[in-house]
């Protein structure tokens, strides 16, 4: 008999079979284009390695449902100064909400079963797997190492959502696959989970595949490889303050993507460019970055081949989508078409504040780019639209720049021609991480280092670190100007950030305009905060933001609290361990007692 269990984890409802949801694997698919299948019986399973193939292309699949997407999106930006209300935001009115800092415990935006789904997915690979090594000589040593590191990625990945999201939470490492079984954990604190999260990685990180085989490209980005798990790291690094592993793992990701150029240009592969390769390194600073120019003028080949072939070189991990709606083991990017826009809507439900806009227009005095890039900077062209603020970036099919256009002196609108995905059949990738986020993250790591102060020793410590910190930021803003041959006039100087707070400030725009519309820029702000123990940054951001009250929402974020998010109502009811955030109220029009 075939057993239907209600699993619930701090509240989530995750419905699924005892083995959890069957992947079907044939000889003409692809690991990465396959659905969910039916439920199935625990004693018929778990045999042999194709089945454990099969439930780690469901955690995969359970990762790319719109629910989670959504969120990842809406979690990780949607309350910053990036976004205002789009084009028929009143047919989501839980969205709308959240752009008003309008947030309670009822919002359907609240919950986070999608992501305990794939949790509890994961950690039923892990009580499984070795099992089924035991018995199936073709599932090697080597291949069980590989599974659990992949899966015990997949997991800390969504804990970090949740941790960054919800501050503290329900965590477990155990595989839910009995009705009696205890589900109403109480929520573990923030820093706890991530200790967690940073001792899994290290403990696995070795066993990681390395490289995927070139006759599976989409495996090498879409999958998770050991240059997955050192950004991951790089990052947990960063939110715990450890600046030096933080470094640590960023440099052994640029290394690693410097040894696959390196690879690939030598047997003529498509690390190879196809202009001069010494103008290239020397405009990217010698880092392994896609570079944008097209040729001649032309400009806008980063964003295609990042955004919307997908496997990029600079990619590390990404989620794979298709564009093509008829291939039914495909996944089309539904968030994006809904929250974005598309060819028949080109505003969605979201659109750029503003804040964003206004800066497009004007040279000098901006808030979010540098003046020093006048209007050659590529993303003043495919973050977003300045005549309506539409959002391009995932949305658009294709980007061109005309970079003899883009440097008159004034923003043109004809400088750039765009194509968008059609109406559900977007075919852009999510991109969890990219080189140029990992190259950032150190760079703000290398100013945390960096002492206070103006004396001759602090000034002596703090060279070494500004420079290096600058060759990051520089490099990744050089890629961005469509000008093919740049000079001194056209690029970032030095000597303008030549101390701790000037070089920070320069890392916050830069990964703010590289990284917007990506879900980072709000879990930027957050660990910002945390770091200072104030809310000093999102209540001036929270100023640029419409659909506001201002006032309000400046008084509201004097509270550490109301950075994170409420946890839904319907969690708490079935689990009482969870205590409310108090930064907001219920949604409900009568409380209810909590028990224990």
């Amino acid at each position: 008999m075939i057993t239907k269990i209600n699993k619930i984890l701090g509240g989530s409802l995750m419905c699924c079979a005892v083995g959890t949801a069957l992947m079907s694997l044939s000889s003409c698919s692809d690991f990465l284009e396959i659905k969910p299948q039916s439920e199935i019986i625990l004693e018929d399973f778990w045999n042999e390695k194709a089945d454990v193939d099969n439930i780690v292309a469901g955690c995969y699949s359970a990762l790319l449902e719109d629910g989670v997407r959504r969120r990842m999106m809406i979690w990780g930006e949607a309350r910053s100064d990036n976004f205002m209300s789009g084009e028929n935001i009143n047919s989501d009115a839980d969205l709308y909400k959240v752009i008003q800092e309008n947030i309670t415990a009822m919002n359907k935006y609240t919950t986070w079963d999608g992501f305990y789904d794939v949790i509890n997915r994961c950690n039923t690979v892990l009580k499984y797997a070795p099992g089924v090594a035991a018995i199936d000589p073709a599932y090697t040593t080597g291949d069980l190492k590989a599974t659990i590191a992949e899966v015990t990625a997949l997991r800390a990945l969504c804990y970090f959502y949740l941790i960054r999201t919800f501050r503290d939470v329900p965590y477990s490492d155990e595989a839910f696959t009995d009705d009696d079984q205890t589900m109403d954990l109480p929520a573990t604190p923030f820093d706890t989970v991530l200790g967690y999260l940073i001792a899994d990685l290290e403990r696995v990180k070795d066993d990681a595949v390395v490289r995927y085989p070139e006759t599976k490209p989409r495996y090498q980005t879409g999958r998770i490889t050991r240059d997955a798990i050192y950004a991951m790291l790089c990052e947990m690094y960063l939110w715990n303050k450890d600046y030096d592993n933080c470094i640590k793992y960023a440099e052994l990701v640029i290394q690693s993507k410097k040894a696959y150029e390196e690879e690939e240009r030598n047997k003529g592969g498509r690390g190879l460019a196809n202009t001069n390769q010494s103008i290239i390194e020397a405009r990217l600073n010698g880092y392994p970055l896609v570079n944008d120019n097209v040729s001649g003028t032309r400009f806008g080949s980063a964003y295609e081949a990042i955004f919307v072939d997908g496997a990029s070189k600079e990619t590390i991990f990404e989620l794979s989508y298709e564009d093509n709606p008829s291939n039914a083991s495909m996944t089309n990017n539904s968030a994006i078409s809904s929250l974005y826009g598309n060819s028949t809507s080109k505003l969605g439900l979201l659109a750029a504040t503003e804040v964003i806009t206004e800066d497009i227009k004007t040279a000098s005095s901006r808030k979010v780019y540098e003046d020093d890039n006048k209007f050659l900077d590529a993303r003043l062209y495919y973050n977003c639209r300045q005549s309506d603020g539409a959002i391009l970036k995932y949305a658009a099919s294709s980007v061109t720049i005309d970079g003899s256009r883009a440097g008159t002196g004034t923003w043109n609108s004809q400088a750039a021609d765009y194509s968008w995905f059609p109406q559900n059949s977007n075919g852009s990738k999510w991109i969890i991480y990219r080189l140029a986020d990992i190259m950032l993250l150190e760079a703000e790591a290398l100013c945390q280092k960096m002492g206070e102060g103006g004396d001759a020793d602090v000034i002596a410590s703090n060279t070494p670190l500004l420079d290096k910190a600058f060759t990051l930021v520089n490099a990744i803003n050089k890629r961005s100007l469509c000008k093919a041959l740049l000079t001194g006039t056209d690029t970032l100087k030095r000597a303008d950030y030549s101390t701790k707070s000037l070089m920070e400030e320069l890392v916050k725009k830069e990964r703010r305009n590289e990284l917007m519309y990506e879900g980072k820029y709000w879990y930027d702000l957050v660990r910002y905060c945390m770091r200072a123990g104030n809310t000093y940054e999102i209540i001036a951001a929270s100023q640029n933001r419409e659909d506001v009250n201002k006032q309000y929402v400046q008084s509201f974020f004097k509270k550490m609290d109301a950075i994170f998010w409420p946890y839904n109502n319907e969690e708490m009811k079935v689990n009482t361990n969870l205590v409310p955030n108090p930064a907001f109220g219920s949604g409900e029009s009568t409380s209810y007692e909590k028990t224990k």
